[in-house]
């Protein structure tokens, strides 16, 4: 009996492409690029441009030494001299001699008259008098003096007031302060007072002295001696007095 024999497999053909293959894509550019070269030979016409006149085209131009704007610039167009002003025609046609005639004796000058110095003015002064116009002057006004009665700013009686809650209550018993006798001005004493309600003075306190203890015993004196209207309770206050003095008389 033969062994089976063993089946040899078939090589496959490969299947064509599909497409273009790289050859033809080359073919159809070279053909491409040909016609477009026939194209540009064969159509294209050589022509020479023709050149544009230029219109309204600034100029540049060098100025010399001779333009005037070049010269009107010039700094020193005042100092060095040019072609047209006077300094050229000066130094080349120079001055005469003016020294023309030799003195043969040194210059002498005339004298001064000094007597003779405003000669003019008073002779104009003698000729040309003003008219003098007299002044009417009105009289001098007299001086009269006024008469004024001048009275005396001080007080010429010792004077009182009161001050605080008893000065709205009526006083019974009114006085009048005495004049001391002193040679000096005195200062107000003042005396603190508490008022009961039956209008008696139950305490007086010297608060400010007047500098004489003749005067602040006076006025503790008199403070204490008011009497003032009823009212319904303890008042404070304060009694001022102002002192008149007189000069001393001493003995001759």
């Amino acid at each position: 009996m033969n062994p089976p024999s063993a089946e040899i497999p078939l090589r496959a053909e490969p299947a064509p492409a599909d497409g273009w293959g790289w050859k033809k894509f080359l073919l159809i550019l070279a053909l491409v690029f040909a016609a477009h070269l026939a194209f540009v030979f064969l159509l294209g016409a050589k022509k020479t441009a023709a050149a544009r006149v230029a219109a309204n085209v600034p100029v540049f131009r060098l100025a010399d030494n001779r333009s005037e704007l070049v010269r009107l610039t010039d700094p020193t167009l005042f100092a060095l001299p040019h072609s047209e002003d006077f300094v050229p025609v000066a130094w080349s046609h120079p001055a005469a001699d003016t020294n023309s005639f030799h003195y043969t004796e040194p210059p002498s000058f005339l004298p001064l008259a000094v007597a003779d110095l405003g000669a003019t003015f008073r002779v104009f002064m003698q000729t040309n008098r003003l008219a003098v116009t007299q002044l009417n002057f009105k009289p001098p006004p007299q001086l009269v003096a006024p008469s004024a009665n001048l009275e005396s700013v001080l007080p010429q009686n010792s004077t009182w007031q009161l001050a605080g809650e008893i000065a709205r209550r009526k006083i019974l018993k009114p006085f009048t302060a005495p004049t001391l006798a002193f040679n000096d001005i005195l200062s107000p004493s003042r005396v603190q007072l508490l008022v009961e309600p039956d209008g008696n003075v139950i305490s007086a306190v010297l608060l400010e002295t007047s500098g004489y203890d003749h005067a602040d015993q006076q006025a503790l004196e008199l403070a204490r001696a008011l009497r003032f209207a009823p009212a319904d309770k303890l008042m404070f206050g304060e009694i001022l007095f102002n002192w008149h003095t007189v000069p001393v008389v001493s003995p001759p």
